[in-house]
């Protein structure tokens, strides 16, 4: 009997895990789901993803292991600034105290899930296993 043809290659020996492409799964899922987001987030989203592209190279803070937390809130701080900068200069600034509060809240959140993004192979990441 030849055995020649029974012989298994070595990538072939082991399947292939289950968790393999779920993770394509779920940033589609997170994608669709970031479209219904309330146009107001959607705005704050597109401008806050347009400054996390200059932060999108490798070796940057956003790809560390364990991003500091405090150069995360220092970010979302300058984002805030940016965002009120723009507006105030639109003219489309609101001044309530309380739309800043949770402005500040979201646009943590919108950016601690945009990086998520990154870090897990949306734009280019690289950290996609």
């Amino acid at each position: 009997m030849d055995y020649r043809h029974r012989v298994v290659p070595f990538y072939m020996a082991y399947q292939t895990p289950w968790f393999v492409g779920e993770e394509d799964n779920v940033l589609k899922d997170l994608d669709y789901l970031q479209q219904m987001y309330p146009a107001q987030a959607k705005k704050y989203q597109k401008r806050i993803a347009e400054i996390v592209d200059r932060m999108d190279y490798e070796g940057s803070m956003i790809y560390d292991e364990y991003p500091d937390r405090w150069q995360l809130y220092r970010l979302a701080e300058s984002i805030l600034e940016i965002i009120r900068q723009e507006e105030y200069e639109s003219g489309t600034e609101e001044t309530s105290p309380e739309k800043w509060e949770w402005l500040a809240d979201m646009i943590q959140i919108l950016l601690f899930h945009e990086i998520y993004r990154r870090r897990r192979g949306g734009k280019r990441g690289f950290l996609k296993f």
